[in-house]
């Protein structure tokens, strides 16, 4: 007899997981959150105290950085991932998130990796104060190779109408602020994976310059979530003009989108530390350092603009939350977006 299970869908096996990581949910809750795990969708009520409120919206996935979690097997750290690239998007112009929903696809469901890439979810909800409002588990036989699987997720956040930051504010002699990145954070690994294997390298390798982690590690660590320590600035009265998540691109294709028309930021060389990472993907891979910075983030994972008069201020600030700060460049009156001029 032919049912669902003979076909590649194990409907129970689906239960077992969602037992699994109600706790992992409940953990992410906001008291704005009505009802509970399971229903058809996910209800929240906004929080009081807006006059004008704006929901902002943002969604992303982790993209070839899964084929290194597929081949390390370890997947607890993608989900943060997932979280970072949407939360870090909606900050930028100023919002605070308020839930996120996840979207995991796979050929056939493994209750414990689902449970570990979900538990990664979770975390980064923590870790940017919103709420896993809900998601979807697909299990889709013949569609996926054997223990991999895709993941897309989407955030939810809101702002008072008169605190958008959208470019002009930004002002002539501002300064940008940047913020370390992580590693390699989640773009670029199409080019990665072609370095390493090119080069014959393993991700179990440990590079001298790495000093003491192995390849994979390295690579495999999760992006940085920025929420928490922007809106402790906000709220500190910092006067943020602009704010910009240096993603796929880089510097040069993610900066000049939280400008006004008309300026650019010209970038001081040697004014931030350049993880090692990047040093041995351009090293092994021969890569120019113009295409090193139109890929990676090369150390800055996101970008705040102040007022000069603010900068020493803004910087004590970050570095007193235990956040490394630099200040990279000014805004002046040019038309390319940004200027770098030794590249």
């Amino acid at each position: 007899m032919t049912d669902y299970k003979a076909a590649g869908v194990d409907i129970e096996k689906g239960r077992v997981f969602v037992e699994q990581i109600k706790n992992l949910v409940a953990s992410t809750l906001r008291p704005e959150v009505l009802g509970g795990l399971g229903g058809f969708s996910g209800l929240f009520e906004l929080p009081t105290g807006y006059q004008q409120p704006v929901l902002v919206s943002g969604t992303d996935g982790v993209g070839t950085k899964l084929k290194l979690a597929f081949d390390l097997d370890r997947h607890s750290t993608v989900g943060i991932d997932l979280v970072a690239m949407c939360v870090n998007d909606v900050l930028t112009c100023g919002a605070e998130p308020l839930f996120f929903l996840d979207y995991l696809a796979t050929g056939k469901l493994s209750v414990e990796q689902s449970t570990q890439v979900v538990a990664g979810i979770a975390k980064g909800c923590l870790q940017a104060g919103c709420t896993l409002l809900g998601g979807e588990t697909a299990e889709m036989p013949g569609f996926y190779q054997a223990g991999e699987y895709d993941l897309a997720g989407f955030c939810v956040g809101i702002v008072e109408k008169s605190k958008i930051l959208n470019g002009s504010q930004v002002q002539l002699g501002d300064v940008a602020i940047a913020l370390p990145s992580s590693g390699v954070h989640s773009n670029g690994f199409s080019l990665v994976r072609k370095i390493v294997a090119d080069s014959g390298s393993s991700w179990d390798d440990t590079p001298e310059i790495l000093q003491g982690k192995t390849l994979g590690s390295a690579l495999l660590t999760p992006t940085q979530i920025y929420v928490k320590v922007i809106h402790q600035a906000l709220q500190q009265e910092i006067p943020i003009h602009g704010m910009a998540h240096i993603t796929g691109g880089g510097i040069p294709e993610n900066l000049p989108r939280c400008l006004s028309p008309g300026q650019s930021v010209a970038i001081h060389p040697d004014t931030w530390e350049i993880p090692p990472i990047f040093s041995w993907l351009a090293n092994t891979g021969h890569i120019r350092p113009q295409e090193m910075f139109n890929t990676f983030n090369m150390g800055i994972g996101f970008v705040v603009i102040v007022p000069a008069s603010e900068l020493d201020r803004s910087l004590e600030f970050f570095q007193a939350q235990g956040t490394a700060a630099w200040a990279i460049g000014t805004v002046i009156a040019e038309p390319d977006g940004v200027i770098m001029p030794w590249l």
